[in-house]
């Protein structure tokens, strides 16, 4: 799987929060919030991919939308553009330069991986153990770990501050971590269903299980 297409799927769940005795610690508040409360967003963000050096590899732009349980639209739009969807029970993923669209079920996509962040079910939620880690500049951190090793990623944090989510760090099994910052990220707007239907353009190759 891409760089692109496995940070993809680290936003399209959904965590279900297990909270520890007395109070709880300040980012799992605004993580807890940022979930039971948003059922729909979209906004604009800005990924950048790094070596274990912290060497820039990658740098990309777009736009996103989400309605939970199960449906995003990830649309970038620089350097190149490529589009993924998930309707629901399938995610397709369209490179245009290469005229191909892969498509896979959607729980063979999100599973048991980090893809339980956003936009997800009961059971997608399951998959990560949640921990604080601080404050640092202004921003709350949450720490999730994966229960199982099989989604490419081994460590995601979110920052939260008092508009709610504004960044995401995921670093995968290779040392590479990737930085996605969001902009203009509104909650519980109305979204148009079309948002999240993909059908092929007939000049390009289908690879992958659509039936």
């Amino acid at each position: 799987m891409s760089l692109r297409r496995r940070w993809v799927a680290a936003l399209s769940g959904a965590i279900l929060v297990s909270l520890p005795p007395g109070a709880l610690a300040s980012s799992l508040e605004r993580f807890s919030e940022f979930i039971t409360g948003t059922l729909t967003a979209r906004g604009e963000f800005e990924q950048k991919i790094f070596d274990g050096n912290r060497k820039l590899l990658q740098e990309s732009r777009g736009v996103l939308a989400f309605s939970r349980p199960g449906k995003f639209r990830w649309s970038y739009l620089k350097p190149y553009a490529q589009l993924i969807v998930g309707d629901g029970s399938k995610v397709w993923i369209y490179d245009e330069d290469l005229k191909q669209v892969t498509v896979r079920k959607l729980d063979q996509a999100l599973g048991s991986t980090p893809a339980a962040l956003l936009a997800g079910d009961n059971e997608a939620m399951r998959s990560f153990k949640l921990s604080d880690r601080g404050t640092k500049d202004g921003v709350e951190w949450l720490e999730a770990l994966p229960r199982e090793k099989e989604g490419g990623f081994e460590r995601i944090r979110m920052g939260f501050n008092a508009s709610g989510l504004q960044i995401m760090e995921l670093v995968d099994g290779f040392g590479q971590t990737t930085v996605l910052r969001f902009k203009a990220l509104e909650r519980n707007p109305k979204l148009d269903s079309a948002l999240f239907r993909f059908s092929p353009p007939k000049d390009a190759d289908v690879v992958g299980d659509f039936r």
